[in-house]
């Protein structure tokens, strides 16, 4: 006797998805509220903590196509958010800084972040986010390894 077809509910894949799905849906709405999209958060964010300066380093640090980061970085030069400027060591970089309204909107933008993570995931233990986020990261980088972070210069 065959063992029965497994269905849809019966993959973690599926449920990961509508576990992501569902967070990224209400932190999206959330975010609206302040003109901005979840992908120019994350733009912003990376450059607010200095974890990147240059479009291909927030490409490779969020692991999102350049192309893409470069058009999220138009919409939030239009929206007055962020700026490109002349790296003074190479005149073929430019580095990407926050205005005054990127600055102050940033850390505003990581609290809701924060309160979304909390809706979703206070339910739990410190214990179990912890290893749910060292699963999570392990299945990840076995599969796709974190990108090096750029060296802050």
């Amino acid at each position: 006797m065959t063992a029965p077809t497994s269905g849809l509910r019966d993959h973690l894949g599926y449920w990961l998805r509508r576990l992501s799905d569902e967070v990224h849906a209400r932190f999206e709405r959330q975010l609206a509220e302040h003109g901005v999209t979840v992908s120019q958060w994350t733009v912003l964010i990376t450059v607010y903590r200095g974890d990147a300066t240059t479009t291909r380093e927030v490409a490779r640090y969020a692991d999102i196509d350049v192309g893409a980061v470069s058009r999220l970085v138009d919409r939030l030069i239009a929206k007055g958010l962020i700026s490109r400027e002349p790296d003074p060591s190479s005149r073929r970089i430019l580095r990407l800084t926050l205005t005054d309204a990127g600055r102050d909107l940033a850390p505003r933008l990581a609290e809701i972040a924060d309160r979304n993570d909390a809706h979703f995931f206070a339910h739990l233990d410190p214990d179990q986010r912890l290893q749910l986020e060292e699963w999570i990261r392990r299945l990840v980088g076995e599969t796709h390894p974190e990108p090096p972070t750029p060296p802050l210069s």
